[in-house]
């Protein structure tokens, strides 16, 4: 099952577009929601998305990730309908402005159908198309890619219980359902890469067991994910309790993520990120 190597390396196919993974890269969180955990309202709109999107790709984002439904936990779920109008014309408008591969953050078929119809190239999916039974076929029909993610339950209720047997392996065979449901649907082995789901589900000790075995999931053989960016399990650590003092935290995960060969980190702060990102894998030529 392992994604099939370029001329150049690795890769991450995309509905039109590929990702080359010979070296780290970088996906931009653009929150469209009002009650997002750290930037929440900052960037709703398609004006305010437009020059938050520009300022990433500046600074060297690879990708971009549009949300419109907040899944932080805790989170009420909104409407298709509300999702869409959050969406669909930031979409459009980016696609229009700027040149670079959008990924949709949605468990909704109705709503990647739309984002992708607008020229999105990814979903990303935090139940591993669990949620919506039309998911797969809507990504596979389009030709996108996905990102699978674990998670236990909803957002309003991951956090009720995050006890576990044996999280490393309820993980990893819960995203090779997730693969194995692409897979089934027509989605190719080189559209998928798959993310432990760190903060969706688990304590703070089980975050850290999963930066540990990062190299453990990435034998299943397909590219990791990783979202770590200003979450709660640093504040906790750290006793920072502001998202806004969290950037010194967030990197040093993503430096450890990339030595055990980590590819994508779906980050807030891009600038930051690609220079850590780079440097561990210059360190560990990876």
């Amino acid at each position: 099952m392992n994604a099939k190597s370029s001329s150049t390396g690795t890769f991450l196919q995309g509905r039109a577009c590929r990702i080359d993974l010979s070296v780290p890269r970088v996906m931009g969180i653009l929150n469209l929601t009002p009650d997002s955990f750290y930037d929440g309202g900052r960037h709703a709109g398609v004006d305010l998305a437009l020059r938050q999107a520009a300022q990433m790709v500046e600074e060297g984002a690879d990708l971009l990730d549009l949300g419109g439904e907040s899944t932080r936990p805790g989170a009420l779920a909104v409407s298709a309908e509300e999702e869409l109008e959050r969406v669909v014309p930031v979409v459009r408008a980016l696609r229009r402005e700027l040149d670079i591969p959008l990924s949709i953050d949605t468990t909704k078929s109705s709503v990647a159908e739309a984002a992708l119809a607008e020229g999105a190239h990814f979903i990303n999916d935090v139940s591993a198309m669990e949620f919506d039974p039309a998911m797969a076929a809507v990504i596979a029909g389009a030709g996108a890619g996905v990102f699978l993610m674990h998670t236990r339950g909803t957002p309003e209720t991951m956090q009720h219980d995050i006890r576990y047997r044996d999280l490393i392996a309820e993980v990893m065979g819960y995203l090779e359902l997730g693969a194995r449901r692409a897979l089934d649907a027509g989605i190719g082995t080189e559209s998928i890469c798959l993310d432990p789901g760190i903060g969706f589900g688990k304590s703070l000790e089980g975050n850290l067991a999963i930066l540990r075995n990062l190299s453990r999931l990435g034998a299943l053989g397909y590219p990791l994910l990783l979202g770590t960016s200003r979450k709660s399990f640093i504040g906790k650590i750290l006793g920072l309790d502001d998202p806004q003092d969290r950037l010194f935290g967030s990197v040093s995960t993503v430096a450890l993520a990339v030595a055990q060969g980590t590819k994508i980190f779906r980050v807030h702060d891009v600038r930051a990120t690609r220079e850590a990102a780079l440097m561990a894998a210059a360190v560990c030529h990876c």
